[in-house]
């Protein structure tokens, strides 16, 4: 586990949540992956769109991480239904201090089996 892998995801978080498009799109690699529930697409302009119209914020929980791969529970919450919240996971892929992909599952079990994660992989908090 590197703490450059958790401080980029936990980065990436922070811009998501406060609506800091900028600051999250350096903190992604030009040509991310993005997915979930609803499909998947690739690249800056596709992670643009995605922030500013998604309305959801993400709040790390329990991370797990070992060799690139950082896996976040969240509580999400969405602007659409702010008085709605569930639990979601995301598997993210770090290299070189960027977010290479982002793939966000509908639990952390699911989560942890997509990436071969454990729960020996628990990043103590």
């Amino acid at each position: 586990m590197s703490t450059s892998e958790i401080a980029t995801v936990l980065a990436w978080h922070d811009a998501l949540n406060s609506s800091d498009v900028e600051t999250l799109l350096d903190l992604s690699s030009d040509d991310i992956e993005i997915g979930g529930p609803r499909g998947a697409t690739q690249g800056l302009n596709a992670l643009r769109d995605w922030a500013t119209t998604a309305g959801i914020t993400l709040e790390p929980q329990r991370m797990y991480a070992h060799d690139g791969i950082v896996v976040v529970e969240q509580t999400a919450a969405w602007a659409s239904d702010p008085g709605n919240t569930s639990t979601v996971a995301t598997a993210f892929h770090v290299s070189r201090d960027r977010v290479v992909s982002v793939f966000r599952h509908g639990d952390l079990e699911t989560a942890l089996a997509a990436t071969d994660l454990s729960e020996a992989d628990l990043v103590d908090s």
